[in-house]
């Protein structure tokens, strides 16, 4: 039998037991409240993050674009990492995060330094994300290059690979890569967080995201209903184990809906744990932050207590 063979007979037959084992390690499922900065002013952005730490949110989430991309017109719209890096000032238990930073955005040694940079400033509460970004109108607009798809994915796997290195490398570090070359390159200090902050990719793509996924996340966020996590988190436990990394120490995100009734929104949250998601970004509603409160009030208690 030859080594390839023997490779996909090993995972074939852990696979069951690692499912189970994976299953329940994800159990407790984490909330995260997206505050979307845009089209409100700063005051309002720094209430809304003061708000979800108040109430007992696991993370406050924006969102990594230069324009408005909901409504007409135009409208503010805050740079993302500067706006995570101000936050930490006016907060001091919630993580924070960006979901998630798209790779055309900023070179991967600036992206570095900028997270180490709100690590430090909020002391161990970053959630470092990367995507291979979309939204071309964006980039055309403002004039930042935004190459093939093909081109963004492939730049996404040599960033993660650079960001990776200057989190943890002590010596300096080397890459040589179809997109960037770094030479004897180094960052100081290091993350609080040791060996660095939890790296978040945001990817639904099987045939080329996922491996990427498999490879490099801590933390997986993709959009669709719980069949559709499910199946694509199979396929990615399976990656995992190809890679040589257990499946379980990549955990599973995704959106959850606060306009929704109530008792939809709790028969999906038990949907999305059954499948295997541990963290769930809620989105700030469109009927406003009565809405939020009542969320609050109603049903976050019953899904923390689960």
């Amino acid at each position: 039998m030859g080594a390839v063979a023997s490779q996909v007979l090993l995972v074939v037959s852990v696979l069951p037991v690692l499912f189970a084992d994976v299953a329940e390690k994800r159990a407790l499922m984490r909330l995260g409240l997206d505050i979307a900065q845009q089209r409100m002013t700063f005051a309002e952005l720094i209430g809304r993050a003061c708000f979800a730490e108040e109430v007992g949110f696991d993370g406050v989430w924006g969102f990594d674009h230069f324009q408005p991309m909901y409504g007409t017109g135009p409208g503010e719209c805050f740079e993302g990492m500067t706006t995570l890096a101000a936050l930490s000032g006016h907060t001091s238990r919630i993580r924070l995060g960006l979901l998630v930073t798209g790779v055309t955005y900023r070179q991967p040694s600036v992206f570095a330094a900028e997270a180490i940079t709100i690590d430090h400033a909020s002391g161990g509460r970053l959630e470092c994300s990367l995507g291979a970004a979309w939204y071309d109108k964006e980039h055309r607009e403002l004039g930042i290059p935004f190459p093939p798809t093909a081109s963004r994915i492939e730049m996404l796997n040599e960033a993660l690979t650079i960001v990776r290195g200057l989190f943890v490398s002590t010596e300096p570090f080397t890459f040589e890569g179809r997109h960037w070359q770094l030479h004897n390159a180094r960052l100081d200090p290091k993350p609080v967080q040791q060996p660095h902050p939890p790296i978040w990719i945001g990817a639904s793509g099987e045939r080329k995201m996922l491996p990427i996924v498999a490879r490099h996340a801590d933390m997986w966020h993709s959009f669709g209903d719980a069949a559709t996590i499910e199946r694509k988190g199979r396929l990615l436990d399976e990656l995992a184990l190809l890679t040589g990394r257990d499946p379980a120490a990549i955990g599973r995100a995704a959106s959850l809906n606060l306009s929704d009734p109530w008792d939809h929104v709790r028969r999906t949250v038990d949907a999305y744990r059954s499948a295997g998601v541990s963290y769930l970004v809620c989105g700030w509603p469109s009927e406003g932050r009565a809405r939020l409160e009542e969320f609050v009030e109603k049903v976050m208690p019953d899904l923390s207590a689960d």
